[in-house]
């Protein structure tokens, strides 16, 4: 029989909890002690929440889980990096990865249960999409991982939704999800701390920069034309390069805000100096940065990885276009830290 879910606390942002008091007879100021029971002092039950009356503890709990996550796993990494494998209670199981950095801790969250996209270089779509997150399923790794640093005295300062799946296919959730940890009421992380990556689901693009937030946005692209680009990543196919392009400059029109495109370097697919003159002048005008990744080892896919000499040549190149570059800093290169790889070595002992 089917598992049925009981929605989590953490999928509520506080107007819906304020109609949920209301509804249940209780008056609103009640949302906000509740939220700060989360938020602020982070209990793990309903019963710690000490300045409720009994009777609403009971009720809360009887309509709400709280614990949506429990750790199967966590690895650290030498470079203080920790990546987690989370248990749904469904038994699916997704990975949050926790990274310091000289400027605060960074958490990057799953937004889905695998993923459809389909990308050749990524473990995350390896078994395909079993189900989207909730909202408050993509609250609680940020507050798992809070709650780890907790006992360091470190604080979650930005988040990253680039974790498995793809967020803008699971885009009501993720919207809800970054008005909850946004909320002074909740995380108080601020806008300009939080960034989305797409793969390029255009639709969203256009949604997405209507919301008027100074959320950052990046651009999986991974591919200066369109039969690279396709032969890479089938959503090409669904949403043309050519698409993507004209949806990536009505973000810049509207929002006024930089945008990101992450590049993947893949051995002989797409790293070659003829590829970063095309990407240069691909994107030669707009008020970009791009991300240039070294790819990461995965055991399914038979890519190799792009030597270190010629990735700071395809950086100089699209220097050479007044294109701002950076060559990402890897982390927990020793503990599975690539999207999906810890889950897909899991699935495969279970």
């Amino acid at each position: 029989m089917k598992k049925v879910m009981k929605p989590f606390a953490y999928d509520l942002d506080l107007p819906e909890w304020q109609s949920w008091m209301k509804e249940h007879g209780e008056p609103e100021f009640r949302a906000g002690q509740v939220m700060d029971w989360l938020y602020g002092k982070r209990v793990n039950s309903f019963e710690e929440m000490s300045n409720l009356s009994k009777k609403l503890r009971e009720n809360l709990a009887d309509a709400f889980e709280l614990q949506p996550l429990k750790i199967i796993t966590s690895q650290e990494s030498q470079d203080g990096t920790i990546k987690f494998l989370f248990g749904l209670v469904d038994d699916h199981a997704i990975e949050t990865v926790v990274m310091r950095h000289n400027y605060g801790v960074s958490v990057c969250v799953t937004t889905q249960v695998g993923c459809r996209i389909g990308c050749t270089f990524c473990a995350s779509t390896l078994g395909g999409l079993k189900r989207n997150l909730t909202a408050g399923e993509i609250v609680a790794q940020v507050m798992t991982a809070q709650k780890a640093l907790d006992e360091s005295e470190e604080r979650v300062k930005s988040v990253v939704i680039m974790g498995s799946g793809e967020p803008f296919e699971n885009y009501d959730a993720t919207i809800q999800f970054v008005k909850i940890i946004n909320s002074p009421k909740g995380l108080n992380i601020g806008q300009r701390h939080i960034t989305v990556s797409t793969s390029g689901v255009v639709p969203n693009i256009y949604r997405f920069a209507d919301e008027g937030w100074q959320v950052g946005l990046a651009i999986s692209l991974h591919a200066p034309n369109q039969d690279v680009r396709s032969s890479l990543m089938p959503i090409n196919r669904r949403h043309p390069l050519a698409e993507l392009l004209d949806a990536c400059w009505y973000y810049l029109r509207t929002t006024g805000r930089r945008l990101t495109f992450e590049y993947a370097l893949i051995g002989e697919k797409n790293d070659q100096l003829e590829h970063a003159h095309e990407l240069g002048k691909l994107l030669q005008g707009m008020n970009c940065l791009v991300n240039l990744i070294p790819v990461n080892y995965v055991p399914e896919r038979d890519f190799t990885r792009t030597s270190r000499n010629q990735i700071f040549e395809f950086k100089k190149v699209l220097d050479s276009y007044k294109i701002n570059t950076t060559i990402r800093r890897e982390q927990g290169h020793d503990i599975d830290a690539a999207c999906g790889q810890l889950r897909a070595k899991h699935n495969k002992l279970v």
